[in-house]
């Protein structure tokens, strides 16, 4: 379907260019040799008839013909066609086409005996107006069919064969390009253009037949991209003039933005094509709705330029805006003429070109009598020199006549155009594809019968396959969309410490930027770079989040607590061994941290665990020394030198709980931890049990009951105690001893304080669980010391015994509070460890104040004391405590006088027992004495 549609397309061309070539042909012979005899006449000053008003096309013979499209005038108002000439941009660029032609005509080494010749129409810098004229190229392409048509005589008529043109040179706008291209592709007749950049003929699809010898706009766009991302602007605004160029060129940059995602639009401004009065301003006021965007990105003509910064003037904006000038701008003059403050450090950007030395002498040579095949040279002379040829010339009311002697560049300013050299290199492109292609086809110099019919398609291969060095020396070659290379240099618009202005190279752009920073200026002499963006860039250690819609603009946001930027826009969490640096910018280990010797949490347990082993030493010496007095064997010494061991140990275990944790040290405190409080409780049962059991034996019977002996109450004991034993073995079996770290207890808000706890791994279950069984037995022995409370205290020690489990019971009651109650404080740790250790301490110390010291005392300082008692049965002790306790209860119960009486008999008869009772046998020594 799309190849039908296409020969269909094609079909009604032709049918358009059979009706158009008649009256095509016929204007374009007359006018071209009625120009050539008007020049001559013109030279001469001869009076002429009257002429058309512009001829429109220049025919130079040879053997292959090249079209040529130039803008020689500019584009007419109502309804003309044509207006004024353009010296430069028309006349300088199709004198250029001409001069390349006579020297590749010269050339014996490109094509050889081979002529070129041209065919060149003026545009009128109107695309509907140049395919018009465009028409002519193909006027070879199209047989005519005359079976229909007989002359006057009835002879058929001869047609002139018009000019084959194998190739076309332009046009200089991009619509007029574009608008020829579609015609000429259908012919297939390569295109090679010298200025047109709009980025859509890059399309190879669409324009499959065009090339350039200029790099489209698409590589302008990203050469100003590049200057943007270099400056360090991230969000900047676009300025467009209505039409092909200024539109294009915008959209390739916000399409390249895009891509590239650094740099932001905050708004795109188009100015008409016909701008209404105050419509400048306007564009000035809404640029400063976003005054973070300085940049200006312009593409836009010289017109609307000199406008833009005059209206930036006239607003108090100089200096403001950031201005970055597409090639529109370049190095010229005029738009900053009168407005040099406003245009001050404005970037602008140029395709590479240099002056073409050779062509400045053959201009300024041309004259009135040497350049009669340019048909428009009168017109040019006349308005280059101010001055009017004949009384039918073209400068109306001009004051003087011209001579024809005047010279380019004596009697007139003369300044080479810029597209000159790209005129030359596009010329020459084609020459080199053709030379090529004679190569290939003839075996001889001179056009052979191989390249009488030429394909265009082959032409088109040729001259994308050609690599020259151009005019100005630089390379000549096209990629696979028919581009040149991109090839730019950039300047800065600078005001110097003499007032004076200029234009100055500050680097250049081929693939890549080459900036030298160090040569920026901007307003007032400041050499530090401005600013063109939405967000100030975040500090170390925080995150951009992003407003929705405009990516380039933020809030920045702190990573709190544990979290780090991990990127411009993220924070994470930091492992939680770890915490943030100082930056916050990565992860660092968490400091690790042990209870020390110097800390006050270590050294007052320390100390009252040094007095109480001191202490505890002293005792067990003083017991082992007076080991078989009295006292010493009153006090039961298997069982005190058990409960003396349990007390030492307790004073003991304070040095590794707070040593630094390792497996030796873990495994001393699960042994030791509930181990010494089991030796004295155990040992402290035993004998209270053991008390409690004589006595309520003695209420039943008068024998005295089992497992009373030394040998029993130790084997009592080291059961109790082997249970602990038992409970640290599966203990350790279960779970080996291993340090950790506790990152957890510290772990405080600020980071900064964040400490890790190295510990042994006893948990506070497995820490209940060892003291559970000591404290089982702390509390049975208390219930056995109330149950023995009212057994005489000069009989046993059931009451300094009571005193001590019951001052025991009331440390231990404020242990647990205090222990658990921290559990969530950051000095946890030192609490804890303190706490536990000072109240092995205080319990062992209460045992052996109360237990030991009288008798310490009683041994050292009243050894008179210390002497043999009478041995009392266990019928005799039995006897007399129950009748104490029995008087002690009628004591209670009866009148002051009763109660007397019966005492005194209660006593007497209490004395009796005990002399008949003292001759019966004695009961071991162990028991108290009476």
């Amino acid at each position: 379907m799309a190849r039908d549609s296409r020969h269909a397309w094609r079909s009604l061309c032709c049918l358009v260019l059979v009706l158009l070539l008649p009256m095509v042909s016929s204007t374009t012979t007359t006018s071209s040799s009625s120009s050539s005899s008007s020049s001559q006449k013109l030279a001469l000053g001869e009076p002429q008839l009257a002429q058309p008003e512009h001829a429109h096309s220049i025919r130079l013979d040879g053997d292959i013909i090249l079209g040529g499209l130039f803008p020689v005038h500019a584009r007419g108002e109502r309804g003309v066609p044509c207006g004024e000439l353009k010296k430069e941009k028309g006349i300088h660029r199709l004198e250029a086409m001409l001069f390349a032609i006579d020297l590749i005509n010269k050339d014996p080494d490109l094509l050889p005996n081979v002529t070129l010749g041209a065919r060149v129409l003026d545009t009128c810098s109107r695309d509907t107006y140049a395919l018009e004229q465009s028409l002519t190229f193909v006027q070879a392409l199209i047989e005519r069919d005359g079976s229909d048509v007989r002359c006057a005589n009835g002879d058929p008529p001869i047609f002139a064969k018009p000019d084959k043109v194998v190739g076309v040179i332009g046009a200089a706008a991009s619509s007029v390009s574009i608008m020829v291209a579609n015609i000429l592709r259908l012919f297939k007749i390569p295109q090679v253009s010298y200025a047109s950049t709009a980025p859509e003929l890059s399309d190879n699809v669409r324009y499959d037949f065009f090339s350039r010898v200029v790099p489209p706009d698409s590589y302008q766009a990203q050469a100003m991209m590049d200057i943007v991302t270099a400056m360090g602007w991230n969000y900047v605004s676009t300025l467009a003039s209505e039409g092909n160029y200024g539109e294009s060129g915008v959209e390739a940059f916000i399409h390249i933005s895009r891509e590239s995602g650094g740099v932001c639009i905050a708004q795109s401004v188009k100015v008409p094509r016909e701008p209404r009065p105050g419509e400048f301003d306007k564009t000035i006021q809404r640029l400063m709705e976003t005054p973070n965007a300085r940049a200006v990105i312009m593409f836009a003509n010289e017109d609307d330029i000199r406008r833009i910064l005059d209206a930036a003037k006239r607003n108090n904006q100089s200096g403001h805006f950031l201005w970055v000038g597409s090639d529109s701008w370049g190095s010229k003059i005029s738009p900053v003429v009168g407005q040099e403050k406003a245009a001050e450090g404005a970037i602008t950007i140029l395709p590479k070109r240099a002056s073409v030395d050779a062509f400045d002498r053959y201009f300024r040579s041309r004259s009135l009598s040497n350049n009669r095949r340019n048909v428009w040279f009168a017109e040019f002379w006349e308005e280059n020199f101010g001055c009017k040829l004949g009384m039918h010339g073209k400068k109306p009311g001009s004051p003087k006549k011209c001579t024809g002697l005047e010279k380019v560049g004596r009697d007139s300013t003369y300044e080479q155009e810029g597209k000159v050299q790209f005129v030359m290199d596009a010329v020459y492109a084609v020459a080199h594809a053709l030379h090529r292609m004679h190569r290939d086809r003839c075996s001889g110099p001179g056009l052979c019968a191989a390249m009488a019919n030429m394909d265009g398609k082959e032409l088109l291969s040729f001259i994308r396959a050609v690599n020259f060095n151009g005019s100005a020396g630089t390379p000549v070659t096209f990629n696979e969309n028919g581009d040149a290379p991109g090839r730019y240099d950039i300047f800065q618009y600078q005001i110097n410490n003499q007032s004076t202005t200029e234009y100055k190279v500050i680097g250049q752009w081929t693939n890549q930027l080459h900036l030298n920073m160090e040569a920026l200026q901007w307003a007032s002499g400041d050499w530090s770079l401005p600013g063109s963006v939405c967000s100030l860039p975040c500090r170390t250690g925080e995150r951009k989040k992003v407003v929705k819609g405009a990516p380039c603009c933020w809030h920045c946001e702190r990573c709190e607590g544990y979290h780090f930027q991990a990127s411009q826009f993220t924070c994470e969490l930091c492992s939680y061994e770890q915490r943030p640096d100082h930056n916050r910018t990565g992860c660092q280990p968490i400091p690790i941290i042990k209870l020390e010797w110097s800390s006050p949490w270590a050294v007052v347990p320390v100390f009252i665990s040094v007095l109480g082993i001191i202490a505890t030493t002293f005792v067990i010496l003083t017991f082992v020394r007076h080991n078989d007095t009295p006292i010493v064997r009153a006090a039961g010494r298997e069982m005190s030198y058990v409960l003396l061991t349990g007390i030492f140990l307790c004073y003991v275990i304070t040095f590794p709980m707070i040593a630094a944790p390792d497996v030796v040290v873990c495994s001393f405190r699960r042994i030791f931890l509930g181990l010494g409080m089991c030796f004295s409780n155990a040992a402290l049962l035993t004998k209270t049990n053991r008390i409690h059991r004589i006595f309520e034996q003695g209420k039943k019977a008068v024998t005295a009951p089992r497992f009373i002996s030394p040998t029993s109450q130790l084997f009592i004991t080291f059961f109790l105690i082997s249970l602990q034993l038992l409970g640290v073995l599966i203990w350790f079996a279960a779970d080996p001893p291993h340090t950790f770290v506790d990152f957890g207890e510290q772990r405080t808000q600020d980071p900064e304080r964040a400490r890790g706890v190295l510990k042994c791994d006893i948990s506070d279950l497995s820490l209940i669980c060892s003291l559970g069984y000591s404290i089982l037995l702390m509390v049975t022995c208390t219930v056995y010391a109330i149950k023995t409370r009212g057994v005489p205290e000069t009989f046993n020690e059931a009451k300094p015994i009571g005193f001590t489990m019951y001052t025991t019971c009331i440390i231990w009651l404020a242990f647990i509070p205090i222990f658990f109650g921290t559990a969530q404080s950051a000095e946890r740790m030192y609490i804890q460890t303190a706490t536990l250790t000072v109240s092995l301490s205080l319990s062992a110390s209460v045992s052996l104040g109360m237990l030991y010291m009288p008798k310490v005392y009683t041994i050292l300082l009243h050894p008179e004391l210390n002497v043999p008692k009478r041995k009392r049965s266990f019928k005799a002790i039995v006897t007399v405590a129950t009748m104490t306790s029995k008087l002690s209860q009628l004591a209670a119960e009866r009148p002051n006088g009763e109660v007397k009486t019966e005492l005194c008999e209660g006593v007497e008869r209490c004395f009796h027992f005990w002399v008949t009772s003292s001759k019966q046998l004695t009961l071991n020594t162990n028991l108290p004495p009476a």
